[in-house]
């Protein structure tokens, strides 16, 4: 009994040891350029579609669901009911 508890709990230990964590943005980070679109705020969804992004883009429409991570380089763009640009961030 001790050695099959002592195998499971190596096991659980050798899983553990292989989670790693990346480094937490720094507060203000600004890797996707979305400080100098913030000019896009209350213009309709349909600009978008005249314009040319060098990064990932994603266009998040009201109740839509999205995957967690956290990808830096990625461009978010929230749209509200009205159809209205309403946030730029990245993440």
């Amino acid at each position: 009994m001790k050695a099959s508890l002592f195998a499971l709990l190596l096991g659980t230990q050798t899983l553990l040891g292989c989670v790693v964590a990346g480094p937490a943005p720094a507060e203000g980070e600004d890797a996707c350029g979305a400080a100098e679109l913030q000019g896009l705020i209350g213009q309709p969804e349909t600009v978008l579609a005249t314009m040319r992004f060098s990064q990932v883009v994603r266009v998040i429409g009201p109740g839509m669901a999205v995957t967690m991570d956290y990808s830096p380089d990625r461009l978010n763009i929230d749209v509200g009911e009205n159809g209205l640009i309403s946030r730029l961030w990245c993440g």
